[in-house]
């Protein structure tokens, strides 16, 4: 059964049907979500579109020279960073088909900034970098009294887009004009990997349709899943008696309501973790990072393709390497706490 693949004017016609029954931009941006995914079009966004709307302006279409200012997407801007985090504004305009300016206010409004040649996820405010320290101190402190890496098992989502295009160089003589690379296509295919992980491997992942997301509900549903699975490969769990320690972000489905009872019932005990800090989450640090590595000369015809290269991926993982990802916690904790809070560079 095919899938419907919104493009930019179908979002921004629905958002006018949204408007005009009077709904607001956050509950027009949640209905979006629960139909097309969350990252299809932000809730900054949506607000906007709706102050155009309440302009009078319904014009859905993207204007270039001549008109308006093009409109691009935080999540096109974002996926160029993942790409490559030291790329200029420049360049980061010119990848977007837009100005300078645009790309220079937008990373304002994400709250971007350059530190040292690269961008970091965020330009943290005093009680951010507090947190992080304060954090990161404690964990730290306890690890020195009892290890505890053993027991984590943590977990986050990453998209997977099916064409993944390599930059490439090439040698030539001076004026010669280099083999061109097309630039990813952001508004492409893409799936959502959801996986769970410890230091002996991959616990449990779900790779979602490409019109399904994360809820609240559904991050319990796979929760679930994932005990089970637990209870399979993980038995020492339950013949040592320990807990298993959940790490996972701030993010919203994971903080939910539903999410933490249901993890009460469980009774794991969920580790600690400052906002703003994917550079101590080890899926961001390690196991995305290697796996965008990977990607990066993929092309992918179908959702069967991206799940057979998933499961060749993680077959293909050599037997230290799920332990070095959550090993390196207390080096990275160490960075924080001697950098005050502060991002460092890695």
């Amino acid at each position: 059964m095919s899938v419907y693949e919104p493009n930019s004017r179908h979002l921004r016609e629905v958002l006018i049907y949204f408007f005009n029954i009077k709904k607001s931009a956050a509950e027009a941006h949640r209905m979006l979500s629960e139909a097309y995914g969350e990252a299809l079009m932000s809730e900054r966004t949506c607000r906007e579109w709706y102050q155009r709307f309440k302009n009078g302006d319904f014009q859905v279409e993207d204007r270039h020279s001549g008109g308006r200012p093009k409109v691009f997407e935080d999540e096109e801007l974002q996926h160029l960073l993942d790409e490559d985090s030291c790329q200029v504004q420049e360049e980061l305009a010119r990848s977007l088909g837009v100005s300078q300016q645009a790309v220079s206010k937008r990373l304002n409004n994400l709250g971007m900034i350059q530190k040292q040649g690269y961008w970091v996820p965020y330009e943290l405010k005093p009680r951010d970098v507090e947190r992080r320290f304060c954090t990161c101190e404690q964990l730290l402190e306890r690890q020195k009294r009892k290890g505890f890496l053993h027991r984590i098992v943590t977990g986050d989502e990453k998209w997977v887009y099916y064409d993944n295009p390599k930059r490439r160089k090439s040698w030539g003589y001076p004026g010669h004009t280099c083999e061109p690379t097309a630039k990813p296509n952001i508004h492409g295919s893409k799936v959502m990997l959801c996986i769970w992980w410890d230091q002996l491997g991959v616990v449990y992942y779900e790779l979602l349709k490409p019109s399904e997301t994360i809820t609240g509900a559904r991050y319990r549903t796979q929760l679930m899943r994932l005990s089970r699975a637990l209870k399979e490969k993980r038995p020492q769990y339950l013949e040592r008696h320990d807990k298993v320690i959940l790490q996972h972000d701030n993010a919203r489905p994971h903080v939910a309501k539903v999410v933490k009872t249901y993890l009460e019932t469980l009774k794991w005990e969920v580790l600690p973790h400052p906002p703003y800090s994917p550079d101590v989450a080890p899926s961001d640090y390690h196991l995305f990072r290697s796996m965008a590595h990977g990607l990066k000369h993929q092309h992918f015809q179908s959702y069967e393709e991206v799940q057979n290269w998933i499961d060749s991926w993680i077959a293909s993982t050599d037997d230290q390497f799920f332990q070095r990802g959550i090993r390196l916690l207390p080096e990275r904790w160490e960075k924080v706490v001697a950098n005050d809070g502060q991002y460092f560079e890695t």
